[in-house]
C-alpha cells in the first residue's frame, strides 16, 4: 500500500493519551516490534488540528523515539509523520482504515498565528 507523507508544520497537535506499548496479540499481550529494527513500538493518542478541523488519531512511534517531558494536553511534534491506508478481512468482514506512524514524539509548540 502507498505511504503518504504528512506535512504537519502548520498543524496543532495535542497529546491526548500517554505512550503505551503497542500490543500485537491481545490474547498473549505480545508487544509489537518494528519489522526492520526489531524495536518495541508504542502508541500515543493525539488530536490533530489544522485549518479549523480536528481529528483524534492514534500514532505509532518506536520506543526510542518517545521523548522525556511529554504532558497530556500539551502540544507535541511528530517528525516523519506518515499515513498508510490498510485493509483486511477479520471474521469474514472487510475492514479498512489509516495507520499513522512517526519517527518520534517530542514536546512541541503552538504554531505562530499569522499576522493579520
Amino acid at each position: 500500500m502507498r505511504v503518504i507523507r504528512i506535512d504537519a508544520s502548520t498543524a496543532t497537535i495535542l497529546l491526548t493519551e500517554a505512550p503505551v506499548p503497542k500490543v500485537r496479540d491481545r490474547q498473549t499481550g505480545e508487544v509489537a516490534k518494528d519489522a526492520v529494527s526489531g524495536e518495541a513500538l508504542m502508541t500515543i493518542g493525539v488530536v490533530y488540528i489544522e485549518e479549523g478541523e480536528s481529528s483524534l488519531i492514534k500514532v505509532t512511534v518506536p520506543e526510542s523515539g518517545v521523548a522525556e517531558g511529554l504532558t497530556l494536553g500539551a502540544p507535541v511534534a511528530l517528525p516523519g509523520l506518515i499515513a498508510r491506508p490498510w485493509e483486511s478481512v477479520f471474521n469474514g468482514q472487510q475492514r479498512h482504515g489509516i495507520a499513522y506512524r512517526a519517527t518520534a514524539v517530542a514536546p512541541g509548540a503552538f504554531p505562530m498565528a499569522e499576522a493579520g
